[in-house]
């Protein structure tokens, strides 16, 4: 089979001039904020947009000449892994020309590290992060930080797949690519339409929290940055401490649109439409909303008795990390593995889960552990009755055999790539402590510290599930009061991987290095 690379080129450049006019957006904020303070943040992001823009720009344009349009179910694939890499390498540069991720590093190449790292972690809503001081770095810089997470969140190609069809190239490939959970659902039998709708109720989600946190304690620039990385569940917040800076009403919104977040959207839909019975008829959507008050009354309990707060305040944190773990958002009010050896183990297994298919939440999705437990147990109906055929029924409706193969080999590889990813993440060396905190505080550590040690295997195992899952905070050296800062940077370029993976749900990129995906026909 031949590919069509003018066609890849030309989708590839008009990503990068999305990604180009994107960038322009933090502008004002560099110039409103930064520029009083005497930053000249708009320096680096001019030129990265630039940069951008030109390059990007470039390409489309001259790839526009005989092209053929038409878009292949393979193309789709090498599209979107290619696109979310070459979105990650451009939106990097703001940071990379602004030298504020510089440190004590020795070349270029660990700088720029950094910002890919962080960059790949706010387009695939993961939240991971490596500021030590994100206070200190410049407004404009943090709102392209969380408008990755916002753009990643929905997704850059489905936002291509509404202009796409503009240029006589239809966009279904790509929406496959971009979504292979169970089934794609569509809101319109046009994939176009259905783009459309997804980012109307996503903008207007995101609009009603800004609103409603600005009514707090939080002034306009935190209520967007936050409402971007809520709607996301990414979790890049403008604050060393996350939420826990925050009081309760703030921590109240933003357990509500988490909540919202990790819910279906063609579900949100169906409710800003007044459809609220098929809200209640989803099964996905009542395991994820019990599962949810389940654990918030299991946590609850467990803080109430091993520590001194009150019930309110109890409930409330409880919510909100299950909340914030569960859709993968990773926002901390408080550092959940202080509480008690139990709910380390509980959150643990939350880095497993992941929210609703059909939402901007990573992980697994509870309709895969949903098929897959209804399965299990129709097995045991199987064993007993060979000749019956036991269907599989997910919302009254009979699952197909190859969904159920589809969810069963998905489970699987997740489960091998995290084993592979812990073994892989437990030979990279991290930063001691010691080493940590002098480079946070400006210190010259003697000769005879050590600089360097061994990664452990809570952190180990912590990392790997944090990227896979686009969760962000895990256990261990990479917990809710630690960053990625000390990891190497081998493995950083490692998590990044492992980020990328899980945004595009293994599949999309995974099919790349398959001999068969090649092979001509």
């Amino acid at each position: 089979m031949k590919f069509n690379f003018q066609l890849i080129i030309n989708v590839l450049g008009l990503l990068a001039l999305i990604i180009g006019f994107f960038m322009l957006l933090t502008l004002p904020f560099s110039l409103s904020y930064d520029l009083e303070a005497g930053i000249h943040s708009w320096k680096p992001i001019l030129a990265a947009a630039g940069v951008t823009i030109a390059v990007g720009g470039g390409a489309f344009l001259i790839s526009r000449r005989n092209l053929k349009k038409d878009i292949q179910k393979r193309e789709g694939y090498i599209i979107v892994t290619l696109g979310w890499l070459v979105i990650s390498f451009f939106g990097s540069l703001p940071f990379f020309f602004s030298g504020e991720f510089a440190g004590p590093y020795d070349n270029w190449f660990q700088e720029y590290t950094n910002c890919f790292f962080e960059t790949m972690s706010g387009f695939s809503t993961t939240g991971a992060s490596i500021l030590t001081n994100i206070e200190g770095t410049s407004k404009g810089l943090l709102f392209w930080r969380s408008l990755t997470h916002w753009l990643g969140g929905m997704g850059i190609i489905v936002l291509t797949i509404a202009i796409l069809p503009l240029l006589g190239i239809g966009g279904m490939q790509l929406f496959v690519a971009e979504a292979p959970g169970p089934e794609p659902d569509k809101l319109h039998p046009r994939i176009k339409e259905t783009a459309k709708r997804l980012w109307v109720i996503y903008f207007v989600l995101t609009l009603a929290q800004m609103l409603l946190l600005m009514a707090g304690e939080m002034d306009f620039f935190e209520a967007i940055n936050h409402a971007m990385a809520t709607m996301a569940t990414g979790g890049f917040s403008t604050k060393n401490d996350s939420i826990a800076s925050y009081g309760a009403y703030t921590q109240y919104i933003i357990i509500i649109f988490m909540f919202l977040a990790g819910t279906n959207f063609t579900l949100s839909y169906f409710g800003m439409m007044g459809k609220f019975k098929k809200i209640w008829q989803n099964e996905e959507f009542k395991t994820y909303l019990f599962s949810t008050i389940f654990l918030v009354v299991v946590v609850t309990a467990t803080i109430m008795l091993n520590t001194d707060m009150g019930l309110e305040e109890a409930t409330r944190d409880a919510a909100f990390q299950v909340i914030s773990i569960f859709t993968t958002t990773g926002f901390a009010s408080d550092d959940y593995t202080s509480w008690h050896t139990f709910a380390t183990t509980l959150f643990f297994i939350l880095l497993f889960t992941g929210a609703s298919a059909g939402s901007t939440s990573g992980g697994i999705k509870v309709v895969r552990h949903l098929i897959l437990i209804k399965n299990s147990f129709a097995e045991f109906t199987r064993q007993l009755h060979p000749s019956a055929v036991v269907p599989v029924r997910f919302n009254k409706k009979a699952v197909p055999l190859n969904i159920i193969y589809n969810i069963s080999a998905f489970i699987l590889i997740y489960l091998v790539v995290f084993f592979i990813g812990a073994a892989i993440m437990s030979t990279m060396d991290i930063k001691t402590d010691q080493a940590y905190e002098a480079e946070i505080n400006g210190i010259e550590l003697p000769a005879d510290v050590p600089r360097t040690e061994n990664m452990d295997f809570d952190t180990a195992v912590g990392a790997t599930i944090a990227c896979l899952g686009n969760i962000g905070p895990g256990i261990g050296h990479v917990g809710p009061k630690y960053n990625f800062n000390p990891i190497s940077t081998t493995g950083k370029w490692f998590l990044s991987f492992l980020m990328l993976l899980g945004r595009l749900e293994l599949f999309t990129v995974l099919i790349l290095f398959t001999p068969h995906f090649w092979r001509r026909k």
